[in-house]
């Protein structure tokens, strides 16, 4: 597996990220981890590199690569047994979590599309005081230009086929 740290993220849990790994020839193992704070409160936001389907977890705790991974393998695992989507979970994401690389951002793409996932979440959890895996079901069902105006969840649930 593949988390792909934004510089503050890799800062927060003291990890060294010196370079950029090309994409998992497995792209249901290949995710993008940013942090970033709504009313005081941290957040980490784990995308999916291909698809952008994302999961919106709290930071607190998270200080280390351990504790990054254990709590985001967990939090992937709840998401998609909420979208019915826990037979990729079993099959890939949970069996590739057993060897974790940290590399930079795959590319511009990604990293705009998530600054986009950050503003949603951040409106959702602050105005409208939605819980984190709510505001991933609605971070889900966005379309984006980036994958032909298709939602997350569609084109993962199309890559796990």
């Amino acid at each position: 597996m593949i988390i792909r740290l934004s510089s503050k993220l890799a800062g927060r849990i003291k990890a060294r990220v010196t370079t950029t790994m090309p994409a998992d020839p497995k792209p249901l193992a290949d995710w993008s981890a940013h942090v970033f704070t709504a009313d005081r409160t941290p957040y980490i936001l784990i995308t999916n590199t291909a698809s952008l389907y994302s999961v919106v977890m709290l930071a607190r705790g998270v200080t280390n690569d351990a504790s990054l991974i254990t709590r985001a393998v967990s939090c992937l695992g709840e998401q998609m047994a909420d979208d019915n989507l826990q037979a990729p979970f079993l099959s890939v994401v949970k069996p590739s979590s057993a060897a974790v690389n940290f590399s930079k951002a795959l590319n511009r793409s990604v990293t705009g599309s998530m600054n986009d996932l950050v503003f949603h979440a951040k409106v959702w959890l602050i105005e409208a005081n939605l819980s984190p895996c709510d505001t991933a079901i609605k971070l889900n069902n966005i379309p984006f230009s980036a994958l032909n105006y298709l939602k997350p969840r569609e084109v993962f649930a199309g890559l796990a086929k």
